[in-house]
């Protein structure tokens, strides 16, 4: 079942399209990575799935029924890369005062506010001042008040900024225990490795432009190359095939591309011909990384002939 369906959305500013006929779903409960460089569009989408913009043409469907951002909002929790939290104000009152926003009586309030504290140990922060907390604190801050409310679906903006290692963690697993029951998360973040770590399923954008879409492991077969490590106990003293090209040695390694109309089992039998010691055989996919930046500037250099 999915949660959300965007369907041809449009939004445009007086020199940019910044979103330009995009359309995806998001299945119910999974971890979706919504992924582009500075200036894509992430934005300006998560602001009309929350409701802050409206698209100029499109629909969003939400749980099976048009968007109805009066009501809906309350079913989504978002959590933006700029911190919302208002500075003045004591930290537990905020957290209260966020969580009856949300719809959320006192009483039930403080029982989540205290249990989320507890389960992060920011017991002691309760009369503090957002002000006076870091970085890393005040997003811990920022996620707890997202979720309070246990929405259906949350969006979380870089919600490993600030964080050391062990709070990464944390807010990480939190991430896969809220999936685990069932709640819908959409993930930005220009952080390819967590991307890798955490998402089932990603949409890159570029230039208001959907330009990938589909689960991680899908996406990264598509785009492997033919890339494959071969380990040896010695190195052999030739190693020229018509079947593959040498790309590069490392210690006692040879990392090949295998030539199109060639198989890796028939590379790895040439190589057992000549006696070779061989100890391993991989084939390297490629990273999100690398397929991030390589969609970005195909796009762009895609853009750039068009223009000629």
């Amino acid at each position: 079942m999915n949660i959300l369906e965007l369907s041809n959305l449009k939004k445009y500013y007086a020199t940019q399209k910044a979103v330009d006929d995009i359309s995806f779903t998001i299945e119910q409960g999974s971890i979706f990575g919504l992924l582009g460089p500075n200036g894509a569009g992430k934005t300006t989408l998560l602001r009309m799935i929350t409701g802050i913009f409206y698209p100029d043409s499109g629909n969003i469907t939400f749980q099976g029924k048009k968007f109805d951002a009066a009501n809906d909002i309350y079913k989504i929790g978002y959590m933006p890369e700029e911190r919302g939290l208002y500075k003045k104000m004591r930290i537990g009152e905020q957290a209260l005062y966020l969580a009856q926003l949300k719809g959320l009586s006192r009483q039930d309030a403080m029982k989540k506010i205290k249990e989320w504290f507890v389960k992060f140990e920011m017991q002691s922060w309760w009369n503090k001042k957002v002000e006076d907390l870091s970085k890393g604190m005040s997003q811990k801050l920022q996620f707890v008040t997202t979720v309070l409310h246990e929405p259906p679906l949350l969006i979380l903006d870089e919600p490993f900024s600030g964080l050391d290692p062990v709070n990464s963690n944390l807010i990480k697993d939190e991430i896969f225990n809220l999936a685990k029951k069932g709640t819908t998360i959409i993930f930005s973040t220009h952080r390819m490795e967590q991307v890798e770590e955490i998402c089932d399923h990603i949409v890159l954008v570029n230039k208001g432009k959907k330009i990938l879409d589909g689960s991680v492991k899908q996406i990264k077969q598509d785009c492997k190359e033919n890339l494959f490590r071969i380990g040896f106990e010695q190195m052999p003293a030739t190693f020229d095939s018509t079947e593959f090209e040498v790309m590069y040695e490392e210690s006692n390694s040879l990392v090949v591309k295998i030539k199109d109309g060639y198989k890796p089992g028939s590379v790895l039998y040439n190589f057992l011909k000549q006696n070779a010691s061989i100890i391993s055989f991989n084939e390297i996919l490629p990273s999100l990384n690398d397929i991030f930046i390589k969609k970005v500037n195909d796009t762009e250099a895609t853009r750039q002939f068009q223009k000629v």
